[in-house]
């Protein structure tokens, strides 16, 4: 059936006005301002304002859609009364609407120039049993407790709430005060049972204060957090202002912020880096002129100036490693090929734990410049620790930060100046720390070679752990029996004993002659030392195992020359063994075997000492007396029972020596050992003790290109003895032309230069009988 329209003062009972509302559920007994900007809505506007019939709120399901039909439109809706209207210059319409009660759409009516609907009324049923006023008094306790939780809701709500006796003007009334999505408001619209509706808005407004309870207790926490910090930044700014007047402004927050930059850029760990941290908001808050200020400065110095990132290996090459080892030094091949094969080793595992080597051997033979060569093989930064007469623990390990003056060790002293974590660290003079009141460093050492260990060695000045695992230790030593045994037991020792004559020529003619030159400004030709000139320094003018006084005297022949060529008086200095003693002087060393007399009772043996082997004479003599045995030259006891053994041997072979019994009643015996006033001690001269003895009383001499070393039993045994390589380079040195050694030290000749051992002539002794074989002539007269 067509419907005819009406003019709009004129609508139909059952027909009203309806403003769809895109985001907006409006309740009944609730008022709310409504936004009204289409055209059509606005003309619904007008018409109510003119009729003054109620107008329908409802709820589009799209907000999209401007011209909305009945499909996008929802169900249910509110009848409103329009208490105000605001027209506005934009053309928009404000109208301020009370809710009066719910109703359903039946179906659009056309023909107005607003949207208009036929709708039913959808009256409250007011029920009256217990559970609904139950649930209407916890609505009101709990839509109570909403109120005093939302920020600015006016007073006159909470009374409103408490005035409110029907459940159903309840329930709409805290519905519309509630801050959740549209299509929850506008499902509590269409539930029409009122118990139903009590329960869903029930839950949403626990859902709601809960979530209320939460916000404020962040909003609390966060305003006590911004109280806190508003605080703290007044109490820094008035000490900024107190430090301005002071004059100490601006150079300590720019120290600070130096010291935070160099904290990020040191690549600490994790945990060192927090802890780093703490000290520097200590610093912060310390005055400058604190005593502890400096203190505090000084350590965050050092903990951003240590290597604490690794760097990234460079590749060995062990082709160049070999140049660079026969580039630095001449000689030593079982030692160069050692480094090769640490290196080696190296190369195929850079990550593993390399052994310690300590190279031990006399001063001047090339311990220290061995070291800084495996450096330059490895392209690594080269770092020398000096251990020698370190003496307090804390000099190894740092002393804590409350004393005075404190520091760290020289481990991690030598870190920061090497500026790398994987460099190469030599600990020189490794033999030359003593233990004192103060404690013992070699202890400290243990932890600091022990691989297991060193990737967490603890500085006490630090106070945090430090990776020394991937820090290549080198030692150095002169005596190893002065290292202590757990010391010892953690490196691997490679001897290196004296050079040759030989070897010490080629050294001067292939390194000293060009380092002394360039040392004192002189060119490489201007001076010439010939081969002549260099054997006499190193026969007349040295006695050392290594090379170093032969450095020195030619850095005086080298001085010499530069002041004649100063001086114009020559362009080039040339200098031959004749020109040594006007230059060095008389000759410092005589042919030890011009000493030697064709007196029974004199024998020459061989001596090792920390600078390298020596020869040693032996002098015995008797004078009348009681029978006592008279040693002198600073005998040491193991030396002193030798000597009395010897003596007993002799009385004990006298048979087999020629000799009587009755010479050695009624005489003292005495020994002596030149030089006086050094002293001596060991076993290995119990031989050449023996000879010397058993030549005074067979009143036979000593040859005297024979040379001895070993230690005597009282059952006639020759002992094995050590430094065998050291004592046979001194006899070579000293003119002698044979050696008597035992015979199980016959494999320690292997140590011995070739050209050594083809000059020489070597008898191995079993029993001291051999040794007399060996060493006395033919038999002569006994003495009386």
């Amino acid at each position: 059936m067509e419907h005819t329209p009406a003019t709009p003062q004129e609508l139909p009972a059952d027909v009203i006005a309806l403003i769809p509302m895109r985001n907006v559920v409006l309740f009944p007994h609730v008022i709310m301002p409504v936004a009204v900007g289409r055209a059509r809505s606005v003309a619904a506007v007008e018409h109510i304002l003119q009729a003054k019939t109620p107008v329908g709120i409802i709820l589009q399901k799209d907000p999209a859609i401007d011209e909305p039909g009945l499909d996008a439109l929802c169900p249910v809706g509110t009848l409103a009364n329009v208490v105000r209207h605001i027209a506005a210059e934009d053309g928009t319409h404000h109208a301020v609407c009370l809710g009066v009660e719910r109703f359903r759409i039946e179906e659009l009516v056309e023909g107005y120039p607003f949207l208009a609907a036929r709708i039913q009324r959808i009256p409250e049923i007011k029920p009256d049993s217990a559970q609904v006023e139950a649930l209407t008094l916890q609505l009101r306790e709990r839509a109570m407790e909403l109120v005093s939780l939302l920020p600015g809701v006016p007073a006159e709500l909470a009374h409103a709430l408490q005035a409110t006796r029907a459940p159903s003007d309840l329930a709409d009334i805290t519905a519309s005060l509630l801050d959740t999505e549209v299509a929850e408001k506008q499902k509590l619209l269409e539930t029409i049972d009122i118990e139903e509706r009590l329960h869903k808005v029930l839950q949403i407004l626990a859902r709601r204060i809960e979530v209320l309870r939460l916000s404020q207790e962040i909003s609390e926490r966060t305003k006590e957090q911004m109280e806190d910090r508003e605080r703290k930044y007044l109490l820094r700014e008035q000490l900024k202002a107190i430090q301005k007047e002071l004059g100490e402004d601006g150079e300590n927050e720019q120290e600070i912020a130096k010291l935070d930059e160099a904290i990020t850029a040191a690549g600490m760990p994790e945990e060192i880096e927090q802890q780093t941290r703490k000290e520097l908001q200590r610093l912060q808050r310390m005055p400058a002129a604190s005593s502890e200020f400096s203190m505090l400065h000084t350590y965050l110095e050092w903990m951003t100036e240590l290597p604490w990132r690794l760097p990234e290996d460079e590749p060995i090459d062990l082709h160049a490693a070999c140049g660079i080892l026969e580039a630095d030094h001449f000689g030593l091949e079982r030692i160069k090929q050692r480094i090769i094969e640490f290196l080696a080793v190296q190369k195929l595992k850079p990550h593993g734990r390399a052994p310690i080597l300590c190279f031990a051997g006399p001063p001047g033979v090339g311990k220290t410049s061995l070291g800084q060569s495996i450096a330059r093989a490895l392209q690594r930064p080269f770092v020398r620790v000096s251990l020698g007469g370190v003496h307090d623990e804390a000099e190894m390990r740092g002393h804590r930060r409350t004393y005075v003056g404190a520091m760290p060790g020289n481990i991690v002293q030598g870190l920061r100046k090497a500026g790398a974590r994987n460099c190469v660290m030599m600990l020189d003079e490794i033999d030359k720390m003593t233990a004192s009141a103060h404690g013992d460093p070699s202890a400290a050492l243990l932890e600091i070679l022990d691989p297991e260990q060193n990737a967490t060695f603890r500085d006490n000045y630090l106070g945090v752990p430090f990776d020394l695992s991937r820090v290549v230790f080198i030692a150095t030593a002169n005596v190893i029996d002065q290292i202590p045994p757990p010391v010892r037991d953690r490196m691997e020792i490679i001897d290196l004993p004296g050079y040759t004559q030989e070897e010490k020529l080629q050294i001067a003619q292939r390194y000293l002659l060009q380092r002394q030159s360039e040392a004192n400004g002189l060119l490489v030709d201007q001076c010439q030392l010939t081969p002549a000139a260099l054997q006499g320094i190193i026969a007349n003018y040295t006695r050392e195992a290594g090379v170093r006084q032969l450095e020195r005297e030619i850095g005086r022949i080298m001085r010499h020359a530069a002041l004649q060529i100063a001086q114009e008086e020559q362009q080039q200095v040339r200098i031959d063994a004749d020109h040594l003693p006007v230059i060095l002087g008389p000759e410092k060393y005589e042919h030890e075997l011009a000493l030697h007399t064709d007196l029974p009772g004199v024998a020459t043996g061989l001596a090792w000492t920390p600078v390298g082997g020596d020869i040693l004479f032996i002098e015995a003599t008797r004078i009348n007396g009681s029978g006592r045995l008279i040693l002198t030259g600073q005998l040491g006891d193991v030396m002193k029972e030798s000597a009395q053994a010897a003596l007993t041997l002799v009385k004990a072979r006298a048979d087999e020596l020629n000799v009587p019994t009755s010479v050695f009643e009624g005489i003292d015996v005495h020994l002596h050992v030149p030089a006086g006033a050094i002293p001596k001690d060991g076993p290995s001269a119990g031989v050449a003790m023996f000879i010397a003895l058993s030549s005074l009383f067979s009143n036979r001499p000593v040859r005297h290109d024979v040379a001895m070393t070993g230690e005597i039993s009282l059952r006639g045994l020759v002992l094995p003895v050590g430094g065998i390589k050291d004592k046979v380079l001194a006899a070579q040195r000293a003119g002698i032309r044979t050696v008597l050694l035992p015979a199980r030290n016959r494999k320690d000749l292997h140590d011995v230069p070739e050209s050594t051992r083809s000059a020489m002539q070597f008898i191995f002794l079993e029993t001291a009988d051999e040794a007399v074989q060996a060493a006395l002539g033919a038999s002569g007269k006994i003495g009386a």
